[in-house]
């Protein structure tokens, strides 16, 4: 006997959802469970968002600032920023900086007396904003353009005292939590790990079961425990695992 010598098994999201109705004790029978099953596998991916950081979901990206401009925007599927530095002589390769910025809340923003003050950015404010797209005019600034979107933004300080966008000084560099992409059509695979495959499925089996009709409460309770069991198996898998160090910071006070 041998084994396949392959290990790329995945679930195409039909195949997802019937193993998810399955679960529930009942069987897909119209296009209309097909559409209500993705609905609800959408909602699901934006509630393990909310759980806290999927780490395949991180990405790197950076901005080129331009001077004079202390506001730009991120991509519209950012949820957050996790890290972000200033990368100085951003043109030359072999002679780039890269320092710590401080992340600052609208509060200690709005407290800054001169914010077009111009120099090299050491604090960024991010702000998070919905992503959503809206008619013309109907966005929240009410600019005439043919879609507003409502895309996440940075607005550091100083702002950037040289620089173009094509030959740039400064770059904002970060590393961001994205969103998790849609659920797709039939023969989309998910975009999770494989790890997270037995939790989607028992997450979407208990979110139908509490839609679908005749369906013994008992089962649902059941089907919820087996989820969050899932999601921590895998939650617990799906972490940094470099060693860390904390370092205590002394601080003398002057008699």
């Amino acid at each position: 006997m041998t084994t396949t010598g392959t290990s790329s098994f995945n679930l195409e999201l039909s195949d997802l959802i019937e193993e998810a109705f399955e679960r529930c004790g009942q069987e897909i029978r119209s296009g209309y469970d097909f559409r209500t099953a993705r609905r609800s596998l959408n909602l699901l991916t934006i509630e393990w968002a909310n759980r806290g950081i999927n780490l395949w979901t991180i990405e790197q990206g950076t901005i080129n600032l331009v001077q004079g401009v202390n506001t730009y925007d991120l991509p519209v599927s950012t949820i957050d920023l996790l890290e972000h530095q200033i990368r100085t002589n951003a043109g030359q390769q072999n002679n780039q900086t890269d320092i710590t910025i401080s992340r600052i809340s609208v509060s200690t923003y709005s407290t800054i007396p001169n914010k077009l003050a111009q120099g090299r950015p050491i604090q960024v404010w991010i702000q998070r904003m919905t992503g959503a797209q809206y008619p013309v005019g109907a966005g929240p600034n009410g600019t005439n353009t043919t879609t507003n979107i409502d895309n996440p933004k940075i607005t550091v300080w100083p702002t950037p005292d040289q620089g173009t966008e094509a030959s740039p000084y400064y770059q904002f560099v970060y590393w961001r939590m994205r969103r998790i992409n849609d659920a797709g059509n039939a023969v989309n695979t998910q975009d999770i790990p494989y790890r997270f495959l037995n939790c989607m499925v028992a997450g979407l089996a208990y979110y139908l079961s509490l839609k679908l009709p005749n369906i013994d409460p008992q089962r649902v309770m059941g089907l919820k425990a087996d989820y969050e069991q899932q999601f921590q198996f895998a939650a617990d898998e799906d972490r940094e695992k470099a060693p860390i160090r904390f370092i205590p910071r002394q601080m003398f006070i002057g008699s």
